[in-house]
């Protein structure tokens, strides 16, 4: 290189040759037809910013995500309104993939619409399911498939965002009717409204932390937003005509979720994603799920993650076994025997299928 200073269009070209370089490095194509672009992935151990560095947006165009509070000089931060309950390692690590069998013609209709949607999905996603494994029969790192579906950090992260943009739809939905109904009715709602609340926002939290590490695209954007205008007033009707269908349906869409990062898992594990080996989880996790300081790569986000949406399984298949005009919630519930195992906001009393109205009323 000349000893003499580059010019602006020099330097400009150079820049963009390292932000490519540094993009396929970590499995994301920097074309501007990409559905997602290529982001900051932050390893908060060497003190680097939590703003982005590389992106192949332009200035111009990158949006601030999380920009900071404005005219409010007295105020430090915003903690979470719904702080996370308190997981272990181990019960973490003791998720497993799970699938309710459909008894009715109501769980038919929930799980034939979960495996269409599916379908299309994976079709968007370069992503391809294993029945097999979806029946718990076979473990993610057993699946043998053609090279043209292999993930890498890129695909993952379209499909974690595009996944996460919607499923934070159904709780909001459900509540919203929840609390509507219990203003006409002028009566409480037996604490229903409050757990599909929480749902909604810890699903939108996942969607956060993993736009901390890379940022959508117009094309994915576009999708995003047809799919949830669809599926918001799809869902708004459903719930209006059987609640009991509607979580089911949600119970098999996390079962799906549940499937989903286990692969993710699997695929760390085994040396397939090797920029996420030793990265960090982004701040807003860490401080969401209060990640200890030794677990707090992108495997342990994983896992946080996915129990989140192995505890979403349970709660939607159980209150679609319950009355949803006459029963508690068993999640907000006090038991009379509290030693006894019952339903909790955690994870230590999980049950893969939901709990039988029988065994909690």
């Amino acid at each position: 290189m000349s000893s003499r200073a580059l010019t602006s269009k020099q330097a400009a070209v150079h820049v963009s040759q390292v932000a490519s370089a540094y993009g396929s490095s970590i499995g994301l194509r920097s074309t501007g037809s990409s559905a997602l672009r290529t982001a900051t992935c932050v390893a908060h151990r060497n003190g680097l910013s939590s703003r982005r560095e590389f992106s192949s947006t332009s200035k111009t165009q990158l949006k601030e995500f999380f920009p900071p509070t404005k005219d409010a000089p007295h105020i430090r931060n915003l903690p979470p309104g719904w702080p996370h309950p308190v997981y272990t390692g181990q019960q973490m690590e003791d998720i497993k993939v799970a699938h309710r069998n459909a008894k009715t013609w109501s769980d038919w209709v929930a799980l034939g619409t979960v495996r269409t949607l599916r379908w299309g999905t994976d079709l968007f996603t370069g992503y391809r399911h294993s029945e097999a494994l979806g029946q718990g029969k076979i473990d993610a790192k057993d699946i043998r498939q053609p090279s043209r579906f292999d993930m890498n950090e890129r695909k993952w992260l379209i499909r974690f965002i595009f996944l996460e943009s919607v499923a934070g739809v159904p709780g909001m939905v459900g509540g919203m009717l929840r609390h509507l109904r219990s203003l006409r009715l002028m009566k409480r709602d037996n604490g229903w409204i409050e757990t599909l609340l929480e749902e909604a926002y810890n699903e939108r939290m996942h969607l956060l932390t993993f736009l901390k590490m890379a940022e959508p695209g117009w094309f994915m954007r576009l999708m995003v937003l047809g799919a949830q205008g669809v599926f918001f007033n799809g869902m708004f009707i459903s719930y209006l005509i059987s609640p009991r269908t509607c979580h089911r349906f949600v119970g098999y869409l996390e079962e799906e979720a549940v499937i989903t990062y286990s692969r993710a898992i699997q695929d760390i594990e085994a040396g397939r994603l090797p920029s996420w080996q030793k990265l960090e989880a982004p701040e807003i996790a860490v401080k969401y799920w209060n990640m200890p300081e030794d677990h707090r790569t992108i495997r342990d986000l994983l896992l946080y993650v996915r129990a989140d949406e192995a505890k979403h399984r349970e709660v939607n298949h159980t209150l679609s076994n319950l009355d949803p005009k006459n029963d508690p919630n068993p999640f907000v519930s006090e038991y009379v025997d509290p030693e006894k195992e019952h339903p909790t906001k955690g994870i230590e009393h999980l049950k893969p299928t939901g709990w039988e109205r029988k065994d909690v009323l």
